[in-house]
């Protein structure tokens, strides 16, 4: 029987801190893995002459690049992870709102804000949620993020984010939730590690923000939001965000490409997992 042939897109640090890793669990189970760095300067004909060779591969990084790579490697017909469709999910911050509140999953108040100023500061009035958290619907890594008290703080960071970004991008406001960061790693529908992630110098958690790691029990009814969220965005390898407010749980935000090194000595077990779940993808 051929061995199997696994391809992994990533970029240069990624590919260097855990490609040892992928490759030595590759050789004890008899696969054949492809590194993929998209860092690199990109050439069409290699990079589809490299796909072609492999019966899956997973994209290890998320960004608009990859994102277009992904797209061009389903219209060549192979069988990728995550699928495109998951960008709607896991980086348009107000659909995946949408989609929480259409299946009954709890999640912070949200609201979309106009694209005209003071038709955004009416809204904002009116929500009348403060503090609150104004994010651009798409960033990563906690950039565009920002908390503002007040109207005329409000008004300053939409036009800095409108500024920077360079675009017109869409904003949402979000209700603040003072808690930890919980973040619970699914793959393959299997609950494989639960985080609590601390940062006592500021109220960022997520992302690069968080100082301080520690493991929590993840309980039934938890359990029950985690499943339902994983049917719904159908992500096979995520990250799952979560608050607390007023001992409920509320879903943040789901993560595709999950960093999987918050504890060094689970790293192997769980890039493991992520290796054997592509394996039965295969097929």
């Amino acid at each position: 029987m051929k061995n199997k042939t696994i391809g992994i897109i990533s970029g240069t640090n990624a590919i260097r801190e855990e490609g040892e890793i992928f490759l030595k669990i590759a050789k004890k189970k008899g696969i054949n893995l492809i590194l993929i760095n998209i860092a690199e300067k990109f050439n069409l004909n290699s990079f589809k002459k490299r796909i072609n060779k492999c019966d899956i591969i997973y994209c290890a990084v998320w960004d608009n690049f990859s994102v277009e790579l992904i797209k061009m490697i389903e219209e060549w017909g192979k069988k990728i992870f995550e699928t495109s469709k998951s960008y709607y999910c896991s980086e348009d911050k107000w659909m995946f709102y949408v989609k929480c509140t259409e299946n009954n999953i709890p999640t912070p108040k949200t609201i979309l804000l106009s694209g005209n100023i003071n038709n955004a500061k009416k809204e904002l009035k009116e929500f009348g949620r403060w503090p609150v958290i104004l994010k651009r619907i798409y960033g990563t890594r906690g950039e565009y993020v920002g908390k503002v008290k007040g109207i005329g703080e409000a008004e300053l960071l939409i036009k800095k984010f409108w500024k920077k970004g360079g675009e017109k991008c869409p904003i949402i406001a979000q209700e603040f939730i003072k808690s930890p960061s919980y973040r619970v790693t699914v793959i393959g529908n299997k609950i494989m590690q639960t985080v609590i992630k601390k940062n006592k110098t500021g109220w960022k958690a997520t992302g690069v923000y968080a100082k301080k790691f520690e493991r929590f029990k993840i309980g039934k009814r938890l359990e029950k939001v985690v499943k339902k969220l994983i049917g719904v965005t159908d992500i096979k390898i995520v990250g799952i965000d979560i608050l607390k407010k007023n001992g409920k749980w509320m879903v943040l935000e789901v993560n595709a490409q999950p960093a999987l090194d918050f504890f060094e000595e689970e790293r192997e077990k769980l890039i493991e997992e992520v290796l054997d779940m592509l394996i039965k993808n295969c097929d």
